[in-house]
């Protein structure tokens, strides 16, 4: 291992303490794609299929604390509840809150346009520490890890309300004016593949009804259903 991997996993080990068997996986969860230009590595040692697994550990965890927590809310209020913690917005908080920016490897480009703050990185690089510590530690552990990061401060997130899913509010509303499920429209990807910008439009049936901007496509997608519930005035009845 390259002796910048080596000390990034050493901080991170160190911090967090938590001891790896298998030191290549927590070097590959704090890969940002755009240390492969660095490295010379194939996109596929990025982190982004241990944020692919992290992704389904933290939604099995998330989903079994909130399931025992509240015996007597729905299914939908207990979907509503996790959409928020599992969000983007929530993970790259808690990411920041965690100083994991300091810990990610990127190339010098993306360190510059203010990568180390931006929350889908920090939330993708939450999402692989996660797939990492499952594969290497074993369920319990991520279990542990997302508690003390995520779960502890569950009421001190849903309180905040900064974290409304849009997405949820307008499929809400497509529903109910017998529209259906609203269509989110890639119409044009922008800057370098390390560096990518989406611009994402939201439709019901015929009818535009909003659009958003975002380094990732889900987050493109919530600012453009943002921008939806907005022109609907949809948020008092959220």
């Amino acid at each position: 291992m390259p002796p910048g991997e080596s000390r990034a996993v050493d901080d991170f080990q160190n911090q967090y303490k938590l001891l790896f068997a298998n030191r290549s996986l927590i070097a590959t969860a704090l890969k940002h794609r755009s240390f492969l230009n660095i490295s010379n590595e194939a996109r596929i040692l990025s982190n982004e299929r241990l944020e692919f697994l992290g992704d389904a550990v933290l939604d099995l965890v998330v989903t079994d604390f909130l399931y025992r927590k509240f015996p007597n809310k729905t299914e939908g209020q207990l979907s509503k509840v996790k959409s928020i913690l599992v969000s983007k917005p929530v993970l790259g908080d808690v990411a920041a809150n965690m100083s994991l920016g300091d810990k990610v490897l990127m190339n010098r480009g993306e360190e510059k346009t203010g990568g180390r703050q931006r929350k889908s990185i920090l939330a993708d690089a939450f999402e692989a520490i996660i797939g990492a510590i499952y594969l290497d530690l074993g369920l319990e552990e991520a279990d542990r890890f997302i508690h003390k990061y995520l779960l502890a401060d569950y009421k001190k997130i849903l309180r905040k309300g900064l974290y409304k899913n849009y997405k949820s509010v307008l499929l809400e509303y497509g529903q109910s004016i017998g529209g259906g499920a609203p269509e989110y429209r890639v119409v044009k990807e922008l800057g370098p593949d390390h560096a990518k910008e989406f611009l994402v439009e939201a439709w019901i049936g015929k009818e535009k009804l909003g659009e958003g901007k975002g380094k990732s496509k889900k987050v493109a997608e919530q600012e453009a259903a943002k921008q939806a519930v907005k022109r609907l005035d949809l948020e008092e009845k959220s």
